[in-house]
């Protein structure tokens, strides 16, 4: 239990924002907003709101979760398609079914993994000696993502997907045959109320815009192009199921296993092009991450069927 007598320096703080300052670095604003509302924040004994005004001479008390246990990356030599690399950032065309980083379920056979054994040029980022992940691609999705090697490039570029700076491409196969040459998907997303590890379009999520073009259109599928303006968790795919046509393979939002008859084996979804600005140089900079082999046999086979 952490207890704290509010001064005259934190008088008319909102009560989350005391929380932040005063809990330790490990606990996440979510889980601090959490907290709040479920009544393991009290002020004087009694439960208030995040945006409670704190006044001179509260006793603040915060019920301390367990510090969870810190996860050791350990080096791994695993295969790496680079694409680009130099002393501040690396280009990795990443292959479907790697995970991005360690999580508790995958310690182990990650892109992080793979990049700590293959980089011994990366500096401190944000006080730790790591990988600077700025941005993620699903375990399933294919294709070209960026890593910062050192602080300053991680600042920055995690600075430029804030702002919109970015400009991120993806090829998909869908279900379907979408009818629109073009189209522009303006949906708010969330987690779902219901089912935590989806994401749902609802009225109070995050801004989400997706725009697309197609490419080709087949008897049962369509290849598109996927612009997402904004970058959102499963962001194309829920916004492609939003409009009736989920990607082929997608086990969470579409027919998953059903769609093996095409040789599908995976959600048909890959980053094929990401341009930026150089964290040093400023100079804009685009990169092409080309198509796996399954992604291109699953194309072949839906051209033979019509």
């Amino acid at each position: 239990m952490l207890e704290i007598q509010v001064t005259a320096r934190e008088k008319g703080w909102r009560l989350d924002k005391f929380i932040q300052e005063k809990a330790p670095d490990w606990i996440s604003r979510t889980y601090i907003q959490r907290a709040i509302k479920s009544g393991m924040v009290t002020v004087n004994n009694e439960e208030k709101k995040p945006s409670y005004k704190l006044k001179n001479g509260d006793v603040v008390s915060f019920e301390l979760p367990e510090e969870p246990k810190k996860v050791e990356i350990l080096p791994e030599n695993l295969p790496l398609k680079i694409i680009y690399e130099d002393k501040d950032i690396i280009v990795v065309n990443k292959d479907p079914g790697v995970v991005t980083h360690p999580t508790p379920t995958f310690l182990s056979g990650t892109l992080v993994n793979a990049l700590m054994y293959h980089c011994n040029d990366f500096q401190g980022i944000g006080g730790e000696l790591r990988p600077g992940i700025v941005h993620r691609l699903d375990k399933d999705t294919s294709g070209v993502i960026v890593v910062a090697k050192n602080d300053k490039a991680h600042q920055s570029l995690s600075m430029q997907f804030k702002e919109r700076k970015t400009e991120k491409t993806y090829i998909a196969i869908v279900s379907g045959e979408v009818k629109k040459n073009y189209g522009t998907i303006d949906v708010p997303l969330g987690r779902n109320p219901v089912v935590r590890t989806k994401i749902a379009p609802v009225d109070w999520g995050k801004n989400a815009i997706t725009y697309f073009k197609v490419i080709k259109r087949f008897k049962n599928a369509t290849l598109l192009l996927a612009f997402p303006k904004t970058g959102r968790t499963h962001q194309i795919r829920v916004h492609m199921k939003y409009i009736g046509h989920p990607l082929l393979g997608d086990e969470l939002y579409g027919r998953g296993k059903k769609d093996e008859i095409f040789g599908v084996k995976r959600q048909m979804l890959h980053a094929l092009k990401l341009s930026f600005y150089h964290p040093s140089t400023n100079e804009k900079m685009i990169f092409v991450a080309p198509l796996p082999e399954d992604f291109k046999q699953v194309i072949r086979n839906l051209a033979e069927i019509g």
